[in-house]
């Protein structure tokens, strides 16, 4: 896979593409993805996704903006598992945010050489967001891509969204969130130093590097990492700003991994959320903490052997 910074194509092959945030890479994305597929097959295209960065809401109401569902890498690793062929990041700034709806259009032809789009129905485009997909389909035949609209995708009459993942997450609900996703939640990122006071009250901790300071969950989780090289590792993890033991608001990711005792610094480690135990709490001191970690192990590890 491709991955081309701006509307830009240093080939000019012709392609099928879609636009959009893509947050999570939700069944309803995969949906569009799996149809932009098929469709570039049809047609002998190539398959392409423009994407913005940071998410046109990060830029214009940045305290406003909901929680990340996916990095940028994670989005990525999914397009490239989804078999995109080249995916175009194009930096959300004050100049791209005045780009009019016809000049937009007009990129994805001359520079893009799009000979077919295909969009979901609520997208929007262009300064002001005054583009729509009646407006889409009028220029779109005036530069000679034809254009196509991927109707929702529904699960028990709710809208797959990305809204609606997040409301799960922030629920506890992470059977309903799998079912939006059509896989568990993760979180990934690179394993990082962290204080070193896992390690010294016996459950030593795996901490990962946040990209973004407000995870769509929090709180403490049953969990199963992947690392590189390591397999599939079984866990407990805590996702917060760790009340008993820090003044500050920072979230942290920790997950302390059973029976495992490698040196994965500086790897990267997916960790993926299975059940949620508790919320966060602040203790007295940390041997009440302690204690109730030696719980939270112990209710995990239960919880694997129920799940085998």
């Amino acid at each position: 896979m491709h991955i081309l910074r701006g509307l830009y194509s240093p080939t000019h092959h012709p392609v099928a593409l879609t636009i959009g945030n893509f947050d999570g890479v939700h069944q309803g994305h995969q949906a569009l993805l799996n149809e932009l597929r098929a469709a570039a097959k049809a047609r002998g295209l190539r398959t392409a996704v423009v994407i913005f960065e940071p998410h046109p809401l990060e830029f214009f109401t940045p305290q406003q903006a909901p929680p990340r569902l996916t990095s940028l890498r994670e989005k990525l690793e999914f397009f490239a598992a989804l078999g995109i062929d080249q995916v175009h990041v194009c930096r959300f700034d004050a100049h791209f945010a005045r780009m009019s709806a016809a000049d937009f259009i007009h990129a994805l032809s001359a520079k893009l050489s799009a000979k077919f789009v295909l969009i979901g129905d609520d997208f929007r485009f262009g300064s002001g967001r005054v583009g729509d997909f009646a407006l889409m389909e009028k220029l779109g035949s005036q530069h000679g891509f034809a254009v196509q609209v991927v109707r929702s995708v529904t699960h028990d009459g709710v809208r797959i969204s990305s809204t609606a993942v997040r409301a799960a997450l922030r629920a506890g609900q992470l059977r309903e969130a799998q079912r939006y996703l059509g896989r568990h939640y993760s979180i990934s990122g690179r394993v990082v130093h962290g204080d070193g006071l896992g390690g010294k009250i016996g459950f030593p901790t795996a901490n990962i590097q946040l990209k973004h300071n407000r995870p769509p969950l929090e709180g403490i989780y049953v969990v199963q990492a992947h690392a590189e090289g390591q397999g599939v590792l079984q866990g407990v993890a805590s996702l917060g700003v760790r009340p008993t033991v820090k003044q500050d608001d920072k979230p942290v990711l920790e997950a302390h991994l059973f029976e495992f005792s490698q040196n994965i610094y500086g790897k990267h480690l997916r960790v993926e959320f299975l059940q949620k135990l508790r919320d966060e709490k602040k203790y007295p001191d940390v041997e009440t903490l302690t204690r109730q970690i030696a719980l939270d192990v112990e209710h995990a590890k239960r919880w694997f052997n129920q799940h085998d």
